[in-house]
């Protein structure tokens, strides 16, 4: 158990700091003037990428996986949803992190369920 935690725990650090760029992004990125009311929307994703990787980190079940994976989503067709798709850099931002947040958690619950299969072989 102790190695399927650190096969995917890296996934998590990576999700947890997509969270932290997510939730300053709007200010660095120069959008949060313009979209004061969207803006709300990366810092909310971000808090809750930021405590879902926490608690990622710190238990061993996948339904926190689960919802990073729906937030990934969201973030995607956000852009569309919230109508601040014309604004480039919040568009973008919200895809690229999206994105990146889907890859990383499909990617983690990928890893679980091999290495599920391959305990259940070595048990079997």
């Amino acid at each position: 158990m102790a190695h399927r935690t650190a096969n995917k725990r890296w996934q998590d650090w990576l999700t947890l700091l997509l969270g932290i760029w997510l939730f300053v992004s709007p200010w660095l990125l120069g959008f949060r003037a313009e979209l004061p009311n969207q803006s709300w929307n990366f810092f909310v994703i971000g808090a809750a990428f930021f405590v879902f990787s926490i608690a990622a980190l710190n238990m061993r079940s996948l339904w926190e996986e689960w919802v990073n994976l729906a937030l990934g989503i969201w973030m995607v067709v956000s852009p569309w949803v919230l109508r601040y798709s014309g604004n480039v850099s919040a568009r973008d931002d919200a895809m690229a992190a999206g994105i990146v947040a889907v890859v990383l958690t499909v990617w983690s619950l990928v890893l679980t369920h091999e290495l599920d299969r391959e305990e259940h072989r070595a048990a079997a």
